[in-house]
Order: C-alpha cells, then sequence, then structure tokens
C-alpha cells in the first residue's frame, strides 16, 4: 500500500511551505513595520478501502497582525500606532495599509512615505502641508498642527479582522474588504517620534525554522524506509504477476 508515502510526501510539501514562511519573516527582521507570515494548517481525511487516511494540507497563508516593538527615534516625521490600526497610502491602483510611519515631507509640501507613497488623511485624500512653516507637532488622533495652525490629519484605518490580506511591497498590505477609518482614538492612536518594528520573534523562528527541517528529514526517512521495505517484501514473495 502507497497510503504512509503519499502521507509523508504531503507532509513534506506542507513543512516546504512553511520553511519558505519562516525564511521569509527572518529576512524581514529589521524590515520596519513588517508583519510575518503564518501558515494556517489542515488536515485532509481520505477513505483508502476501509481505512480512513490522514493528510497534510499545505494550508493557507496569512498575515499576522501582533504588533511590533516601539522605539524612539526623536524624528517629528515618524509616526507609531497604538493599538489596531494603519496608516494609509495612495499606490496608484488604490490604498494600500502600513505600521510604517516613517514620513517625509516633499518640495511640494505632500506628506509621504520614504518610499515615496502619498499618506492618505481620513477621507483617503492627500495631506498638503506648509514645508515652510516649521516642524509639524502630530497629536494622537492624527491632528497637525504647523506654527499654532491645524494644517491637516493623518489618517487611521482598521482592516476587519475577517478580511484576507495580502502584500503590497514588504510592509504594506491591500484587504479584500474595504479599511473603516478610526473615529474613536481611546484605543488606538498615534505617537509621534517613534517607529514600530517588525513583529518577528527571531528567536521563535530560528527554532521554527530548525524544527521544520528536522521534520522535513523525519519525512524523509520515512519515505526511504516504507520504499525498502516494498522492495524487501517483493523480493521475499516474488514477483506478484
Amino acid at each position: 500500500m502507497q497510503g504512509p508515502i503519499y502521507v509523508a510526501l504531503s507532509g513534506q510539501i506542507a513543512l516546504e511551505r512553511r520553511m519558505e514562511t519562516l525564511a521569509r519573516n527572518v529576512a524581514n527582521l529589521s524590515t520596519v513595520g513588517y508583519r510575518a507570515d503564518e501558515v494556517k494548517f489542515e488536515t485532509i481525511l481520505s477513505q483508502a478501502g476501509r481505512d480512513l487516511v490522514a493528510f497534510a494540507s499545505t494550508g493557507p497563508n496569512y498575515i499576522s497582525r501582533q504588533a511590533g516593538a516601539v522605539s524612539h527615534t526623536g524624528n517629528p516625521l515618524d509616526l507609531a500606532i497604538e493599538g489596531d490600526g494603519w496608516f494609509a497610502v495612495e499606490t496608484g491602483n488604490g490604498p494600500a495599509y502600513t505600521r510604517d510611519g516613517r514620513f517625509t515631507i516633499d518640495e511640494a509640501g505632500q506628506l509621504r512615505t520614504i518610499a515615496g507613497y502619498l499618506v492618505l488623511d481620513a477621507g483617503l485624500a492627500p495631506i498638503q502641508l506648509d514645508p515652510d512653516a516649521g516642524t509639524p507637532v502630530i497629536a494622537r488622533d492624527g491632528m497637525i498642527m504647523q506654527d499654532g495652525q491645524q494644517a491637516g490629519a493623518v489618517g487611521l484605518f482598521r482592516i476587519d479582522p475577517a478580511a484576507n490580506m495580502r502584500r503590497f511591497e514588504n510592509s504594506a498590505v491591500v484587504p479584500d474588504i474595504p479599511a473603516e477609518a478610526v473615529l474613536d482614538f481611546v484605543g488606538a492612536g498615534m505617537v509621534q517620534g517613534y517607529t514600530e518594528g517588525s513583529n518577528v520573534n527571531p528567536v521563535l523562528e530560528m527554532t521554527r525554522l530548525i524544527m521544520v527541517q528536522r521534520a522535513f528529514e523525519s519525512a524523509a526517512t520515512a519515505i526511504d524506509q516504507n520504499d525498502r521495505s516494498r522492495q524487501d517484501a517483493i523480493r521475499t514473495l516474488g514477483d506478484p504477476r
């Protein structure tokens, strides 16, 4: 019976996919605002004669929403988010959402990410500042003050927990359900002069990499042993034909 081989192979395929996500997470340990990739594994049951055989599925990928560590930078154009929220940026194909709050003001006074994308307000409109009005002061609710005058507001958005998210570049995401602007800043808000790092735990991810590699090797050993047992049985019993 080839069932054990197929079960082991399905496990290797699932482990290979998990290893890819772990390697990607480790590569982005220092990426500001990065959200780790995770895999939701499932069991597929198949009826093989009288026996019920369990196969491992490759599992769908999902993006972890756990917060990362916050670091003080002292830069007035750096913002970190406390609680559940995302900044919105214009990509040219609609908004994307990120926790990377490293912003700059261009020559025209527009607020942009360090990658050059326009930062949006709660109405998904670009934020226009005065490049000659001095250092902006940004409140918890995103309100921007320049020279004692209100100059705009950085939008904060909440993504539905049921939404599936795909990556846009490294740290931004695009949900399949439109995000909603945050209006209550009691549970979520912004902190000026700070940035949020990756939410990848380096020790945990390296440990997982080692465990996955060992599991992959164990599955390969099981396949080899099953194949040798089958060949020994054929030699002992003779050609079934």
